[in-house]
């Protein structure tokens, strides 16, 4: 099974972080995620990150840092997450493809509205 490496940015704006919700016909889909995206492989994490960003919900990072590294067997899939918060960036994030997205506080972030592998990384904001 291979796994698929993806750049995650936790996007953040005082005590407040921005949330994208899932197509429906994704993997987890309808579920709340941090956005990101696969890492391709002539990119570093920082590239794709930006791109990523940019792509999904229109902003462009102007720092990011490394925040933790989770891998998850889904069993159909395995997934390896790095993340990084984003508290530099310019532009007003939205859900560029037309996916629901907003900010919510990191205190009301709950882990069963997310996929089993972002578990993690709201324990680490917390």
């Amino acid at each position: 099974m291979k796994q698929v490496h993806v750049a995650v940015g936790v996007v953040t704006r005082g005590s407040d972080i921005f949330i994208t919700r899932r197509p429906d016909h994704a993997h987890q889909g309808g579920k709340w995620e941090f956005p990101g995206g696969k890492v391709e492989s002539d990119e570093t994490v920082t590239q794709a990150l930006a791109r990523e960003l940019a792509e999904e919900i229109g902003i462009t990072v102007g720092e990011s840092q490394p925040l933790t590294v989770i891998e998850h067997d889904y069993g159909d899939k395995r997934v390896k997450l790095d993340v990084h918060t984003v508290e530099l960036f310019d532009g007003e994030p939205y859900g560029k493809e037309g996916q629901e997205a907003k900010w919510v506080a990191i205190g009301a972030l709950n882990a069963s509205d997310f996929p089993a592998a972002n578990v993690a990384i709201i324990d680490a904001l917390k």
